[in-house]
């Protein structure tokens, strides 16, 4: 009897029982402690059993039967679920293979014999158990909380090697015998499981971008809201300022008047109309939310001194929901602004126009600005590399296509030109 031999599947065995626990996210209550340390217990009594009074050699012929298949069954009962455990079992079967390659390695650098293989394993357990608890099992019982199809595929590699394993070492000899449908199985599996891998992570990239798309036009949208109750709040503030201040404006008319200084009341009179009149809303279109959209934009590009003209003829009931439309007539006009702002840095003219019109239930917007810079596009997509940037392009393009409508970027004699319809 080889006791080096025996205890180092002695100590396989519980390496593998452990692992196999810890990769399931079980709650473990002291209950759950006691029946999976009895099961251990168990499973190697049964081992003992076979080795001693039956047959040595059967006991890696009916390992799966004896060792494996119980202990997914424990599992299954303290977790309450049954693909993980099974997937948990199959992983550490796999992590196995860590240990007897290492020391298959040193018996070949070493040119010692089984012996020396066994030795090596033992050496190596607690290290390497130690390791895949500490750094390896949290992030393998983080898969438990995946989609069902997830673990599949989390189970399938360590599944194919498993029956690899047992079919063509144990079972057969046509992995020692050198069969190439063999010696080239894993390979295969590895280089298919690697192509797997490319794809997923590829499809969770789109994922992921789209998803950062959808949150980027919600940020905008909430700081266009914030932005035009801003604006409402400044003009109530103005509104109750003039409405306070209006006896006081009357009362100075009316001195005017008395002294018969009647230029000087209606220069009064004209100066505070016209403060009335440059904070008011003023109606470009039909629709209400744009002609809020098309004033805060006229007063800022008044601002800066950069031309506009708005000639929108938008309906007051339009296909796209008002704080979509928002969102579009904001992005489209900041663009144009900005492209304006910087011609006007460095000593240029931007203009700005917006034409828009109804027809046949369709709804068609264009905006266009001078532009300075050459402007790089993308399949028809303009794209910039500034980060921060590039994401109003896309907040329009989703809103067009979230309700079935065109869109299209252009540049023509030094103009940006973004034509929608919807």
């Amino acid at each position: 009897m080889d006791i080096i031999h025996l205890i180092n599947l002695i100590s396989v065995g519980i390496f593998g029982m452990i692992l196999s626990a810890s990769f399931c996210d079980i709650c473990w209550t002291k209950k759950k402690r006691l029946i999976m340390a009895g099961s251990m217990a168990v499973i190697l009594l049964i081992q003992g059993v076979i080795y001693f009074w039956i047959n040595a050699d059967m006991v890696e012929y009916v390992y799966p039967l004896i060792t494996h298949l119980p202990l997914a069954i424990v599992l299954c009962i303290l977790k309450k679920q049954y693909l993980w455990p099974f997937a948990s079992v199959l992983t550490s079967y796999l992590c196995c293979q860590l240990r007897r390659w290492l020391a298959l390695l040193a018996a070949a650098l070493f040119a010692g014999e089984s012996t020396m293989q066994n030795m090596v394993e033992l050496i190596l357990t607690l290290p390497i158990l130690l390791f895949l608890l500490r750094f390896i099992a949290p992030s393998v019982r983080s898969v438990s909380h995946y989609a069902v199809s997830l673990q599949w595929r989390f189970a399938l590699v360590p599944a194919l090697y498993y029956g690899f394993d047992y079919l063509t070492r144990i079972y057969t000899k046509l992995l020692l015998e050198g069969a190439l449908v063999a010696v080239e199985f894993m390979p295969f599996v590895c280089s298919a499981a690697y192509l797997v891998f490319v794809v997923q992570i590829s499809e969770e990239r789109r994922i992921r971008n789209r998803l950062e798309q959808t949150q980027g036009v919600l940020n905008l949208q909430v700081e266009q809201a914030v932005r035009e109750i801003e604006a409402l709040r400044e003009l109530q503030k103005k509104t109750s300022v003039y409405r306070h201040d209006l006896r006081h404006h009357m009362q100075y008319v009316s001195n005017c008047i008395v002294n018969e200084q009647f230029e000087r009341a209606q220069e009064y009179m004209s100066e505070i109309c016209s403060e009335i009149e440059a904070n008011r809303v003023k109606t470009f279109c039909e629709n209400e939310a744009a002609n809020l959209i098309f004033s805060a934009f006229d007063r800022r590009t008044k601002e800066y001194g950069i031309p506009i003209k708005i000639n929108a003829g938008i309906p007051q009931v339009v296909p796209l929901s008002e704080s979509d439309l928002c969102v579009l007539l904001s992005n489209a006009l900041e663009n144009a602004l900005h492209a304006c702002q910087r011609l006007k840095e460095k000593g240029l003219l931007g203009t700005i126009e917006v034409f828009g019109y109804k027809e046949n239930e369709k709804i068609f917007l264009q905006f266009t600005n001078t532009c300075g810079s050459e402007i790089i596009f993308d399949h028809g997509i303009p794209v910039t590399d500034n980060p921060g940037h590039g994401i109003g392009i896309h907040s329009i393009c989703a809103i067009v296509e979230r309700y079935n409508g065109i869109y299209a970027f252009s540049v023509k004699d030094n103009k940006f030109i973004l034509q929608v319809s919807f």
